[in-house]
C-alpha cells in the first residue's frame, strides 16, 4: 500500500502544445499541508487543474489515490451573476454521494447546517450569491468543500481579496483538515502566511525549482532561481528538452488509482 496520495512521473501539462508545467516527479503523502509557490504563470492553477483532471497531461502521468476529491478554483472563475443562493452553492458538496437530483437526508441537512456556522455563515442559506462580499463567497466555497468530506483538497488561491480576519478563521480550517489526515494543497503567494502555516512547500517556475521542507525550500537562492528561471522562459518554445531518460510514463496518461492502493 504507497503512502503517496499523489504521484507525479514526468508529468508536463500545458495548452495547444505549449508547456506551462513541465518535467515534473514526486510524490505528496497522505495527510500532508503543502504550499505551491511562484510567481503568475508560473503553473500553479495548471498544475492544480492537471490533479483535478480538468486538463489533461501532454505527457507523463499524474497517479491520485483518494476516495473524494474538493478543488476550490479561484474566484475569477465563478459567475457570480448566476442567480443561485448560498444554500444552492453549499449544497454541491453532496454531488459526488447524492448526485444533483439526490434526495437530501436529515443527516445531510444536520451536516450542510453544521458547515456554515463553522464557516460563520449561519442565517445566509437564502442569501443571493451576488449580493456576497469576497470574504462571504469564499466562506461559501469552503463550506462547499466541507460538505464533499475530501480526503484530498486543492485550494487555489483561496485567501486572494479576502480581509485578515476571514483569513484567520479559513487557515484555521486548513489546519483541521490536515489534523484529520486529509491532504491539502494550497496554491499561495503570501510566503509569510506559508512559512507559518505549511510545513511542505513546492516552488514552481514552469518546473519544480525546490520542494520539501518549507524553510530550506523558501531560501533568497531558490526565489532568485525561480525569478531567474521564470524570466528566461521562451513563450515561443514548441517543446522542451529537459526530459529524462528512461522514462516509462505513458504520454498523456492520468490514473485515479482505488483509495484501497
Amino acid at each position: 500500500m504507497t503512502n503517496h496520495c499523489l504521484r507525479f512521473e514526468n508529468l508536463t501539462l500545458g495548452y495547444a502544445g505549449h508547456p506551462a508545467i513541465h518535467h515534473l516527479s514526486g510524490g505528496i503523502e497522505r495527510g500532508a499541508l503543502t504550499a505551491i509557490v511562484g510567481a503568475n504563470g508560473s503553473g500553479k492553477s495548471t498544475l492544480m487543474k492537471g490533479i483535478a483532471g480538468i486538463l489533461k497531461p501532454i505527457n507523463g502521468a499524474c497517479f491520485a489515490h483518494y476516495r473524494r476529491l474538493a478543488y476550490l478554483p479561484q474566484q475569477s472563475e465563478l459567475d457570480r451573476s448566476f442567480p443561485a443562493r448560498v444554500i444552492d452553492l453549499v449544497s454541491l458538496g453532496f454531488w459526488q454521494r447524492r448526485g444533483l437530483l439526490g434526495r437530501r437526508t436529515k443527516t445531510d441537512r444536520a451536516n450542510l447546517a453544521g458547515c456554515l456556522s463553522a464557516v460563520g455563515l449561519t442565517g445566509f442559506e437564502d442569501r443571493p450569491l451576488d449580493s456576497l462580499s469576497g470574504g462571504q463567497i469564499q466562506r461559501v466555497l469552503f463550506a462547499r468543500a466541507m460538505l464533499q468530506d475530501a480526503d484530498l483538497i486543492l485550494l487555489d488561491e483561496p485567501f486572494n481579496a479576502v480581509d485578515a480576519r476571514t483569513i484567520a478563521d479559513l487557515v484555521q480550517l486548513v489546519r483541521q483538515w490536515a489534523a484529520e489526515g486529509r491532504t491539502v494543497l494550497c496554491v499561495l503567494h503570501d510566503h509569510g502566511l506559508v512559512r507559518q502555516h505549511f510545513p511542505q512547500t513546492l516552488l514552481l517556475a514552469r518546473k519544480a525549482v525546490a520542494w520539501g521542507r518549507t524553510d530550506a525550500v523558501l531560501t533568497p537562492e531558490n526565489l532568485l532561481r525561480a525569478r531567474n528561471f521564470q524570466e528566461a522562459w521562451d513563450e515561443t518554445a514548441d517543446w522542451c528538452e529537459d526530459s529524462p531518460a528512461g522514462s516509462t510514463a505513458s504520454k498523456g496518461a492520468v490514473e485515479k488509482a482505488s483509495a484501497n492502493v
